[in-house]
């Protein structure tokens, strides 16, 4: 198990993740794309819904 994470290929692994969790906090937009105007609109429980 110890050669493992000694491997070269463990290391560029776990590398790889780091920069890429980094990223993805660098790059991440400020705003969830979750709550965009046509979810909201397609809401079930939105005021311009019709029965």
């Amino acid at each position: 198990m110890l050669a493992f994470v000694k491997s070269d290929l463990f290391l560029r692994f776990l590398g790889g993740f780091a920069l890429g969790a980094v990223g993805m906090f660098a790059f991440a937009s400020p705003e969830s794309p979750l709550k965009t105007q046509s979810a909201v609109a397609a809401s079930p429980y939105s005021q311009n819904a019709t029965l």
